[in-house]
């Protein structure tokens, strides 16, 4: 092991100095805390089990180098359009965390079951949700839009179970699933529940996920301040309440290209804008 620690080092020694712009050192994954306060709400790790589960993600985030560096470089511009959404909405900045056990915080995630976007909506959910899911325009890609919905979800869950534990539970296994087990096992939060592992996980994952952000040294990882992927600059916002027939023309129009307009609006699904309804969309110029 020592000798690995020593490779790594030499490699980055050998760097030029710019270039050095990630650190890994060789740390355990941090311990068990007592407890993590998450979302206003104490979790406390006071059995066996709880501390062995919440060691399984602690490790999982130590050791999973591409994504946790990846993740903490997007996390700047990822939450910049987030946070202010859930503050606004009154959902606790702690459900931040559901994005990074999501997606890793990939604004162009798309699962082996077509969930996408931020928050992982289906293409059902997100309509039910109010959201615009089709091929031309796909509003699960859209931050503020899917944010809102994800939100809206996020409070009738919280009305419901009035435990945001049981609210990340539920996000990942469904209100139905959840509400069912809670009721045939007589318990009133998910962490008391049996589940499959998979939302069992879920819940210590966004536990994990709070703390390694909070202090991703502990970790083992450094990523200086400059190296964080910034937030796009937006030049300017055009409504647009009719067809577009070529999105490329109309990128060359408004002064940028269409690989950049694409980027800026990942809801944009295909190279024109039909627009049938004549709805108003707000388009994003960087």
């Amino acid at each position: 092991m020592r000798r690995i620690t020593l490779l790594i080092l030499l490699v980055f020694a050998a760097l030029p100095l710019g270039a050095q712009t990630v650190e890994y050192y060789h740390v355990p994954a941090p311990k068990v805390p007592k407890y993590v306060v998450f979302a206003g709400d104490t979790v406390y790790f006071d059995t066996p089990e709880r501390i062995e589960r919440m060691d399984r993600e602690l490790l999982s985030f130590t050791n999973m180098h591409t994504n946790s560096v990846l993740m903490l470089k997007r996390s700047t511009r990822v939450f910049s359009q987030i946070v202010p959404l859930l503050r606004k909405e009154r959902i606790p900045e702690d459900l931040k965390y559901l994005c990074a056990i999501e997606c890793n915080l990939d604004p162009k995630a798309l699962s082996n079951a077509g969930a996408a976007g931020f928050w992982q909506f289906t293409k059902a959910t997100g309509r039910h949700y109010g959201l615009e899911v089709g091929d031309e325009v796909d509003e699960r890609y859209h931050p503020e839009k899917a944010t809102r919905a994800a939100c809206q979800y996020l409070r009738e869950a919280y009305a419901k179970y009035g435990d945001w534990m049981t609210v990340a539970a539920s996000y990942n296994a469904g209100q139905a699933g959840i509400s069912r087990r809670l009721e045939e096992q007589q318990e009133e939060s998910a962490l008391e529940l049996w589940l499959p592992e998979e939302t069992a996980r879920y819940m210590y994952r966004i536990l994990a996920a709070k703390l390694f952000f909070e202090h991703p040294e502990k970790f083992g990882f450094y990523v200086p301040e400059k190296d964080y992927y910034p937030a796009r600059t937006v030049r300017k916002k055009v409504e647009i309440q009719e067809a577009v027939p070529s999105l490329v023309d109309f990128a060359k129009a408004n002064g940028t290209t269409y690989s950049k307009l694409r980027e800026a609006n990942l809801w944009l699904r295909s190279d024109k804008l039909t627009n049938k309804a004549g709805k108003t969309y707000t388009v994003i110029i960087p």
